[in-house]
């Protein structure tokens, strides 16, 4: 496999935590109200990209390879409760 490839499958592995991530961060701007001690949308982004990252390698592990719709659950699941604690959703 070329470095060309490799870095394809890992672009392709990191798509959906990166899209879900991104759609998280800049829906929260409309869906919830701004707070103070929240923290910027890019760190919220950030967050959410490196534990959707963690998920999609914990569901590679787990079931041997990728694209597993538990797997895609559990990250729209634990992103979503990320975001809402970033975003402080419990103060309403």
């Amino acid at each position: 496999m070329s470095a060309l490839d490799l870095l394809n499958h890992l672009l392709n592995f990191v798509a959906p935590a990166f899209f879900v991530a991104a759609v998280l961060a800049l829906l929260a701007g409309f869906l919830m109200p701004k707070r103070a001690e929240a923290p910027a949308r890019w760190v919220q982004f950030a967050i959410n990209l490196v534990a959707g990252i963690a998920v999609l390698a914990g569901g590679l592990a787990w079931f041997g390879h990728d694209g597993m719709m538990v797997t895609y659950a559990a990250l729209v699941v634990v992103c979503g409760t990320g975001q809402w604690l970033l975003a402080q959703g419990w103060r309403g």
